[in-house]
This record gives C-alpha cells, structure tokens and sequence, in this order.
C-alpha cells in the first residue's frame, strides 16, 4: 500500500516504533494502518500472549510509551473468535434478516471494526499525551466493536414502538432477463415510481414496494412485491438502463472480487493534506479530561457515515456541534422513537448541540464561516462537488481558519472512474462485498446491513485523529479525506488479496452458517464449525445443545435473535445502558488509562 499523501515529511508517528503481539487477526490491520500513520515495526521479538488477547505498544522520543490490549470478549462469556462475536452481538441477526434466519458474514467485520477502533484509542491517546495529559493504556474489545456496529438496530429494538416499516424477509438485489443481478438506488419517491412505470410494473407492486425500498437502511431487510423482481427479469440490461436513464434512478450490476482486485489502486483508505501555516496556541488538558476534551467540532453530517464520525469523536471528549437544516434534522422524527425522538438517531447523535443553518442562505453561510473559525474540526459528507458550490470547501474554510481540520467522508473519494451514487449498497454492490459477505454457493447480494456506512464512519474517526495529532506535529491545519469505497476495500482486502493470487475469493460453502436448535440458533467457533455440523442439533434446546458440544470439546455460543434481548445478555452483562431518553446505549468501545 500507498503511504498517505502529506505535503510534509512529518506523518503522525513517524519516529515511532511499533511491537505487536498476539492473534494476527487482531493485530493485523491495526498495525497495516499505524504503519501507514509513520510508525516503523521494531524487529525484537515480542513477548508471547495468550491467544485470546493482542497487544500493540509504541514507543519513541518525546512520548510516553503507549500500549494498547485487545480482547475478544469477556473470558467467561464463551466468544471467542469473529463468529462468536457475530453471533452474540446481533450481526448474524441484522445481516440474516433479508434470508430470514440469522446468517453470519463470510468477512471479519467484527475484528475488522476493533481494529480501527484499537487505532483510534492509539492515536487519541497520544493526541491526549500531545495536550497535556497522560494516557498510557487504551483497551478494547472486539464484542464492544460488535455492538457499536449494531447500535442503530439495537436502539430500535429497545424503542417505545414499532418499526416504520415490516421486518420480514426480502430485498435487492434484482435480476435482468439473463441473470445479471444489479442494485437500485434512489432517494426520491419519484425517481422510483418512474423507474418501475418504464418498465411496465403493475402500479400496486410499485406502492407498495417502496417503503420497504425506503427504510432498508433502517430495518435491514425490504419484503416489496415479488411483482417487481418478476418486473425486472422481463426486460434487457440495455432497457433497464434505459429506464434508469429517463427515471433519474441509478443502477450498478453487481462486481466480483477479481474484477475488483484487478483494477484496485492500493491506495489507502484515508488521505492527510497538511496546509498552513496554521499554528494555534494548543489547549492543555487536564489529567482527568477524556483525550479530545477542549476541542470543537462542527459536524454537516447526513444519514449514518460522518454523523457515527462525529458521534465517535464525541465520545472521545470534544464538543460536537450538529449543522442541521431550518426545522431541524427530519431524521429526528424516523420511527420507531423513544420519548418522542427517533431511537436510531439517537444513536448516532445522542450529546451533541444542534444548530440550525440555512446552507442555501448566504447569511447562514457566512455564519457557519465565522463558526469554523473557532472549530478544530469541520466535518461533512456532503454530494461532491456541493462544498465549493456553498463556499464551505477547504480552501473556504482554511481562509479563515488556517488550523482547521478539514474532514470530508465521502462515497468514493474520487477514485472509480464513472462510479454510480456513492451510498453503502451502491459501493457494495460495485466493488465486490456483496460477493465477499457470503459464502461460495449463495448468490453474491449486497448486505442489507449498513456495513460500510458504520466502518466508513469509524474510518472517518480515525482520519480526524490522524489529522489532529498531525497538526500537533506540523502546527498546520490538515485536511482528511475518507470514503465508503476505503471502507470497502479494508473490509474486503483477504478476499482480494486471494483473488489477484489466483485462488478462490470466496469462503468455503456453509462457513458462518448457525446451527439450527429447537428453540434458536448455535454458532460454533470457525474452528469448530466442520465438527460441529456432523452433530443433529435440531431436538435440543440451544442450552442443552451447547453442553452437548462442550462434551465433544467443540466451542460455540447462543446466536441472538431478538436484539431487545441483549440488555438481560449475561454476556454482556451491565454494560448496555439507557440514555436520557430512554433509548439503548452501547458502551465506549475503548478505556483510557
């Protein structure tokens, strides 16, 4: 991989060593990515850990050694690895509702989010040491990272109602006439209703189906009328383009991991630009103050990547300001609610001030101007192109405010050439995840969970630090680009790493698939999983089938089903709380000592 691009020479840890020891897949990419950051691997050998824990530590002049500890769970909850965490925090749950049964991703998407969520306590801690205060030790768990990507299904799970639309099975992606699947995307009604009505869909399918269509990124799943894939397999790719064309809909067959392997750049999933000069006096922290505390953010954000950014910096101490449209974030009112406000918005955006700003007023304009001027970082996830349209890009903003952090999580950061609308099943459906996510032998879709919104945005969090503590060093400001297609490609790099090596992309058929009980759902351990599956479980209770397998000495654990069942998870136990309004709230994914 590329390093990110700077105009310095300074990266944000260069001159730091790196030593790293336990499981490879909790360390791996942590440390791919504090590499990419500057930090050179020490070549001593690290001390030996149990298998179960990984430890990152760096090291270097004007630092204080700091180290960073890596679980999977809790010793005595009985998860141990990625499909035990899946199966425990909801994944196999919220990823199987279009199937309907739990299904487990054939990616590691939980040890994937740890990983960056491990990165972010590193890079928060030094930026801490940076201001003043004295942080040491981060800790994580791959079972927090688990429910943090979970937190939004969660959240509507514990909520005062029900859902806006039925959970049920059924969704994209959609077939032509000789099988090419594709997805669909648009935002508006209309764009749907004309797409459907040019490829003479019956008129009722086309009403019904798009609530559903609507609210997938909410529920997981879109149960609209059989009439419509009926509608699709009728017609040509060149008529459903056709359609696409004059609708103002978008459609983007789906790609494979070799075609994305062959044309991957290796760029990596974040850009730091120093610009400056740009020195501000920096804010001493206090001991007991979270790493971030003193620090503004202003927050642009739509829909779940830069506000779960945002929301993330938050939780690490700074103040998040929320740009909002005049009335208000119409997201604040998606159902289900818990005292009246969404649940699902609550989750990304619970603490932070709103603040109405009229984007299109030149007077509001110039007031979120005068606000950057006082902010360490601006962050959106605007369209392309609508920052320097506004006078809100980083030129902009850098004018007045030659520190800033100019942070933008985008679709595709300018990389794929003729790329469709930049939304999470659209850069699925592109570059191969809807391949990656299931097993061979199961038809590649795009997950209906929002995987790359949540590991988009948690790459956005870990851009913005980078870029503070790069500020640090350079005393410039800096700006951050991050996209769901780096998300994308770190979710699906061993998958494309055996694609352009000539293997087989895919994972074995049947690999995360749950076992079925008579009253739910067992997921054993990968290393488990083949013995486990010569056994019937289907007449055993899940809690005598458990012990069954225990006997057999195989490892496995209960699947969740019902998320609303995670607050009385022994599991998990005390660690899911209530917020002010009494929607679900999952713990800080990291501790500081």
């Amino acid at each position: 991989m590329a390093s990110p691009v700077t105009t310095q020479t300074v990266r944000p840890l260069d001159g730091l060593d790196l030593d790293t020891s336990g499981p490879p897949e909790l360390t791996g990419l942590a440390a791919q990515h504090l590499r990419l950051l500057g930090a050179r691997t020490r070549r001593e050998p690290a001390a030996p850990q149990p298998a179960s824990t990984a430890q990152i530590a760096l090291t270097g002049d004007g630092i204080l050694p700091i180290g960073a500890e890596v679980n999977w769970a809790d010793p005595e909850s009985g998860v141990t690895d990625e499909a035990t965490v899946q199966a425990a925090t909801g994944i196999m749950a919220v990823h199987g509702r279009r199937d309907g049964g739990p299904r487990g991703l054939a990616v590691d998407y939980a040890a994937t989010t740890a990983s960056v969520l491990t990165v972010q306590g590193i890079l928060a801690g030094l930026l801490g040491q940076a201001r003043g205060g004295t942080t040491a030790r981060v800790s994580t768990s791959v079972d927090r990272a688990g429910l943090l990507t979970v937190s939004q299904y969660l959240a509507a799970a514990g909520a005062d109602e029900g859902e806006a639309a039925e959970l049920a099975p059924g969704g994209p992606p959609f077939a032509d006439a000789v099988g090419t699947l594709f997805e669909l995307e648009t935002l508006d009604p209309g764009a749907w209703a004309a797409f459907w009505r040019a490829l003479e869909a019956p008129p009722e399918a086309i009403r019904a189906g798009w609530r559903p269509f609507q609210f997938r990124y909410a529920t997981a799943c879109a149960p609209f009328p059989q009439a419509l894939h009926t509608t699709t397999r009728a017609h040509s790719w060149q008529r459903i383009l056709q359609a696409a064309a004059v609708s103002g809909a978008e459609v983007c067959p789906l790609g494979s991991l070799v075609g994305r392997a062959a044309e991957h750049d290796g760029a990596p999933p974040w850009s730091l630009t120093s610009h400056g000069p740009g020195h501000r006096s920096p804010t001493v922290l206090p001991a007991v103050e979270r790493p971030l505390a003193g620090l503004t953010v202003l927050e642009a954000g739509r829909r779940i990547q830069a506000p779960l950014t945002a929301h993330l910096l938050g939780l690490l101490g700074a103040h998040v300001i929320r740009i909002e449209p005049p009335g208000g974030d119409p997201l604040r009112g998606m159902p289900p609610a818990c005292s009246g406000i969404s649940a699902r918005w609550l989750a990304l955006n619970r603490g932070k001030q709103a603040v109405e700003v009229d984007i299109k007023a030149e007077p509001d304009r110039r007031r979120l101007r005068e606000m950057a001027a006082e902010a360490d970082v601006f962050l959106h996830n605007w369209a392309p192109g609508k920052a320097a349209q506004l006078g809100l890009d980083g030129d902009h903003l850098a004018a007045v405010n030659p520190a800033l952090v100019y942070a933008y999580t985008s679709g595709w950061a300018d990389r794929i050439s003729g790329a469709p609308m930049g939304t999470d099943f659209m850069v699925q459906a592109r570059t191969g995840v809807g391949e990656a996510v299931h097993p061979e032998g199961e038809p590649p879709a795009p997950s209906l969970m929002t995987l790359l919104d949540v590991l988009g945005g948690l790459l956005g969090t870990e851009a913005v630090l980078a870029g503070l503590l790069l500020r640090e060093r350079n005393r410039q400001g800096v700006r951050v680009g991050s996209s769901l297609l780096g998300a994308a490609d770190v979710l699906t790099a061993p998958a494309l790493r055996r694609a352009a090596a000539g293997g087989n992309a895919r994972r074995p058929a049947g690999f995360r698939h749950p076992l079925r009980t008579a009253d739910g759902w067992v997921a054993p351990t990968d290393a488990c999983a083949e013995a486990a599956r010569a056994h019937d479980l289907s007449g055993l209770s899940t809690h005598d089938a458990l012990a069954q397998l225990r006997t057999y000495g195989l490892s496995a654990t209960a699947v969740t089903t019902d998320l609303a069942t995670l607050h009385h998870d022994s599991r998990f136990s005390g660690s899911i709380s209530r917020d002010a309004h009494g929607a679900p709230a999952v713990p800080d994914p990291w501790s500081f000592t």
